[in-house]
């Protein structure tokens, strides 16, 4: 299922912004016409084989390893190769969203999304998807939390 069909199953409220090329988060942000805090990267992490989950990180901000691995009680995480995470997740890098994604990972969101309108990626390149974090992170059954640090 394509992530825009996926939003729509879900019956989410959202838009669809179709840009050209873009070659960094702040251009992807000022070709949606949103503030770069409110573009979300979808980032695949790996737990272990065959075991990975999807946060989703401000524009502005990245991964806290420390915190997430606290989060999850684990010792390890790693980020998997594009070819990797495109076979777990049916998406290429830069197109990555939980959306319609090939298998449902777990979701988490990181807590200064809670309330904004995002921007993130639609399953292919130059198109976005916009619509309400908090029905978003409901629809995925993800989970807010504080997983992120300034960029």
């Amino acid at each position: 299922m394509s992530a825009l069909a996926a939003v729509e199953a879900a019956g989410l409220t959202h838009s669809v912004v179709r840009h050209g090329p873009v070659g960094s988060v702040a251009e992807a942000a000022a070709a949606r016409g949103v503030a770069v805090q409110d573009l979300v990267k979808t980032l695949v992490v790996r737990r272990a084989d065959d075991d990975y989950l999807f946060v989703l990180v401000p524009g502005d901000r990245q991964i806290s390893w420390p915190k997430l691995r606290a989060l999850l009680g684990v010792n390890r995480l790693s980020m998997p190769d594009a070819a990797t995470a495109k076979d777990v997740t049916g998406y290429e890098r830069g197109t990555i969203t939980p959306f319609g994604s090939a298998r449902p990972w777990p979701v988490i969101a990181d807590e200064r999304l809670r309330g904004r309108q995002i921007s993130l990626g639609a399953g292919e390149r130059g198109v976005a998807l916009q619509l309400a974090a908090d029905a978003a992170v409901g629809a995925l059954g993800a989970t807010y939390a504080d997983v992120t640090d300034p960029s």
